[in-house]
């Protein structure tokens, strides 16, 4: 199981550090190592959100998230992505912005292109962070759930949540004293079109997403399968996305990535300044998040371990926060890490208690709908 989920995540690993042992020496091999250390930590949160989303989606939606969805991660996100930010906040040519990433000391008006990246922080961080906001929010929010980690505040904000548009006004809030308060002189336009941007994102592809998922866009034999599934244990198996439903899952899943990986992105370039060392160090780490994501989907662990959710998406308030303060002050990336890391390890401890607490053995009802699916990939 374990070989074949991380299979391709370690032929990457090891191609990749034999690559940059070969053609950059012992430096490139150790950079390369670290910023795929760097960020696996940064996002572990992101695996544990993204399976949430994939247990959803069925076999071949899957697939195409450990193979399209990598090569947009590792290439899209973490290379292309930053370029165009770049090209677009300093007005710079693509071409241009493509010569200054490829040579470390090449300079426009006595610019680097990470000091150009790093002029850009503003803006990428109010996107991210409203992103960010918006999934933490609505979660909070939401007064379906079924287990709460923290039950006073949980509880709490489950009653206030009926009010539909309370997360949207929070973040157009929180956005404005941002604006007003963090960004940095004549930057406050720039902020506030970000993070609106942001919101129109989440927005947008979120709310497709539901909609389709909603009016019934499935396959009949994952249907099938999840019925058969559920009766054989005794409970209700979900239905499992496809077509449309599944589509904007993906592209959901790939703008909350891009949110995740700035930080991983920015924070790079204070250990190197050399872009293919960046790109392939972060692209290892960025295989690893999505071979986890998917083995935390067919060992059933969030249906085993049922506060961790609950931990990935304070993890994901706690980063939210982190960047739009960042838009003013600098965060050590070790800090963001450790905080993502605590609330994912603080919920695994808690889900155990609470397991041991009621009597619960992880995996005891056997294969559920999931198996199916994984039968087919």
């Amino acid at each position: 199981m374990l070989l074949r989920t991380f299979g391709w995540s370690l032929a990457v690993t090891a191609i990749g550090l034999a690559a940059a042992a070969y053609f950059w020496g012992a430096e490139g091999f150790g950079v390369v190592l670290i910023l795929s250390i760097l960020e696996i930590s940064l996002s572990f949160d992101n695996a544990v959100v993204n399976a949430t989303i994939l247990k959803k989606m069925n076999a071949f939606w899957q697939k195409i998230f450990l193979t399209v969805g990598v090569l947009i991660a590792v290439f899209g996100m973490r290379l292309v992505f930053p370029l165009a930010i770049v090209s677009l906040t300093a007005a710079l040519s693509p071409m241009d912005v493509i010569d200054l990433a490829f040579h470390e000391n090449k300079t426009i008006d006595g610019m680097t292109y990470a000091q150009y990246l790093d002029d850009a922080h503003p803006a990428i961080a109010a996107f991210g962070g409203i992103f960010l906001l918006m999934i933490f929010l609505d979660f909070m929010f939401d007064g379906d759930r079924e287990h709460h980690w923290i039950r006073p505040i949980e509880k709490f904000t489950a009653r206030i949540g009926s009010f539909d548009v309370l997360s949207t006004l929070l973040a157009l809030v929180s956005l404005v004293v941002v604006a007003q308060t963090l960004a940095p002189a004549h930057k406050e336009g720039t902020v506030m079109v970000a993070g609106v941007l942001g919101l129109i994102a989440y927005l947008g592809v979120g709310g497709l997403s539901d909609y389709f998922e909603e009016h019934g866009d499935f396959d009949e034999d994952d249907e099938e399968a999840a019925e058969s599934a559920g009766s054989g244990n005794g409970g209700k198996a979900a239905v499992l996305a496809s077509g449309k439903a599944a589509f904007f899952m993906f592209l959901y899943l790939e703008v909350l990535d891009a949110s995740f990986s700035f930080d991983g992105v920015v924070g790079a370039f204070a250990i190197t300044q050399d872009l293919l060392w960046i790109t392939l160090g972060l692209g290892i780490g960025a295989m690893y998040i999505r071979s986890l994501t998917v083995y935390l989907v067919r060992q059933g662990t969030l249906d085993d371990y049922v506060y961790l959710e609950h931990g990935a998406h304070y993890a994901i308030g706690a980063l939210a926060g982190i960047l739009l303060v960042s838009i003013k002050w600098e965060v050590p990336e070790v800090v963001t890490g450790l905080v993502g890391v605590g609330f994912i390890g603080i919920a695994l401890a808690s889900s155990i208690f609470r397991n041991r607490r009621i009597g619960h053995i992880p995996g005891q009802n056997g294969q559920n709908a999931q198996s199916e699916v994984e039968a087919k990939v």
